[in-house]
């Protein structure tokens, strides 16, 4: 037998009450050590549809109120969706700034207000526009028997991602939620530039 660590492990499982409704909360573990975890809210049967929403960590979006990305407002709608769908699972994955980093994000930023779009400030660091993976959401979403989703989103990638893994993606539900005059030109770049699908006339 392998002695080999697993790319990806489920850790452990806790109520998490929140404002919104009583969520339980599941950790997992990659390899590397990297720590990502699931919410989950309510019951289904293994045939069910369950909605879900993959919410890439943003700092100073979920946690500082910053209003120049949409994802603190995204990350409370998904939430309240769930709630008021009476189940579903959040699955928040630790790939902040796509996967560059909090203080690579910080100097994206820094070229951004210099007049850079996001997609040329990470390239000018050295990195890839998007660099995140969703291997691990397999996982996640195997240990909480979910088999069939309803995805909330507006990237592409996520949707194509999941299919590939072999989840079946019932429908997609745009988020278009959150936009602001700091970040209409931020969003405007991801659909123009990484293909997220949000209706046009909300750069208006």
């Amino acid at each position: 037998m392998s002695s080999k660590q697993p790319k990806y492990e489920y850790v452990s499982t806790a109520k998490l009450p929140t404002r919104m409704g009583d969520f339980k909360i599941h950790g997992f573990v990659e390899a590397s050590g990297q720590e990502h975890v699931a919410l989950s809210y309510g019951e289904w049967k293994e045939d069910d549809v369950v909605p879900i929403r993959i919410h890439s960590e943003c700092l100073t979006g979920d946690s500082l109120f910053s209003t120049r990305c949409d994802c603190g407002f995204q990350l409370e709608k998904a939430m309240q969706n769930i709630v008021d769908n009476g189940h579903g699972v959040l699955l928040y994955l630790r790939q902040e700034g796509r996967g560059i980093g909090l203080l690579n994000k910080i100097r994206a930023y820094n070229l951004q207000d210099s007049g850079m779009d996001t997609v040329e400030a990470n390239e000018h660091l050295g990195f890839d526009a998007d660099l995140r993976s969703y291997d691990i959401c397999k996982l996640m979403l195997d240990t909480l028997n979910v088999k069939h989703v309803e995805l909330m989103t507006n990237n592409p990638k996520k949707l194509a991602a999941l299919k590939t893994l072999g989840i079946d993606v019932v429908a997609r539900k745009p988020i278009d939620h959150g936009i602001t005059k700091d970040n209409k030109n931020y969003l405007k770049t991801k659909t123009e530039k990484l293909g997220h699908a949000f209706d046009p006339h909300v750069f208006k």
